[in-house]
């Protein structure tokens, strides 16, 4: 069943848990993820970037839409850190269901604004938003674990910005880094930060760089206020890996559905353990 953001957190709102959202680049990464969900009675979200949308054409999204109103969990197809108004209605016009809009490096006036514009088009088309104060690490050398300055979100400016923008949720900075944790980097989710901000927000709260975190310090994140988790980079690297050992083990394979088919398995076994470190396994009844 395919719905937005509001339709596919309902079913872990009060549950002290949170739906996995899976960034995915092409059709069997897609596959793994909608899958491993449908086996865990999960509801699911699949997110694509807008560096992904523009390598890919419009039909691939047309599929996933179609593949995702057919499944009998709850899913929604999300536009992942989009950074302008174009890009947002152009994923809207793609059959995208939900938005996410990252004016985090912006001044905090303009970020408001600008959210606020989008917000009122995606309302209109039954899209939801999520919006970002704060901002979330940025790996900047995997090898020497050099990370940029993280902002940790504010409670009170988190309060204000979605009372006068009116997103759908909230991706907020706790201490997580996009991408896969560098080298020699200890990550430390800021769960203060997270409980002050959760008694302040009414709208469900987004952690990003879901990848490599510990997985005690997300499970605890999970309890204590966030409902949407997002995972790219960790079950990527573990897909190409997989596909390089095939060939590598047999240099004279040339089928993609047999080069892919281990990956495609890999991917599923994270997915699977992030699903379930998320306590989101099983809230689904009828699968």
């Amino acid at each position: 069943m395919l719905g937005n953001l509001n339709t596919v957190l309902a079913p872990v709102a009060g549950r002290a848990c949170a739906v996995g959202a899976f960034n995915v680049t092409e059709s069997t990464m897609f596959k793994a993820v909608v899958e491993a969900a449908e086996e865990l009675r999960a509801p699911v979200i699949v997110q694509v970037s807008p560096n992904e949308v523009e390598f890919c054409d419009v039909e691939l999204y047309r599929y996933f839409t179609d593949r995702l109103w057919h499944s009998p969990i709850p899913c929604a197809l999300h536009y992942d850190h989009g950074k302008t108004f174009e890009g947002c209605m152009g994923a809207i016009r793609a059959g995208f269901t939900s938005v996410m809009f990252d004016g985090s490096r912006l001044p905090f006036e303009e970020n408001i604004a600008l959210t606020r514009e989008i917000v009122r088009a995606a309302h209109a088309a039954g899209v939801t938003v999520e919006g970002e104060v704060g901002s979330i690490g940025e790996t900047v050398d995997f090898e020497t674990g050099a990370v940029d300055a993280m902002v940790y979100s504010d409670a009170d400016q988190a309060a204000r910005f979605v009372a006068e923008t009116g997103v759908d949720a909230l991706a907020v900075s706790i201490g997580t880094v996009h991408g896969l944790v560098p080298v020699g980097y200890k990550p430390k989710i800021r769960l203060d930060v997270l409980e002050g901000i959760a008694a302040r927000v009414p709208v469900p709260l987004v952690m990003h760089g879901g990848s490599g975190m510990p997985d005690d310090q997300v499970a605890q994140a999970c309890r204590q206020g966030i409902s949407k988790v997002n995972v790219s980079s960790e079950f990527k690297r573990a897909y190409y890996e997989r596909v390089a050992q095939v060939v590598a083990s047999d240099p004279s394979a040339a089928s993609p559905t047999k080069i892919a088919a281990q990956a495609v398995e890999e991917v599923k076994e994270i997915v699977k353990h992030k699903i379930e470190l998320f306590g989101s396994a099983g809230v689904v009844a009828c699968c």
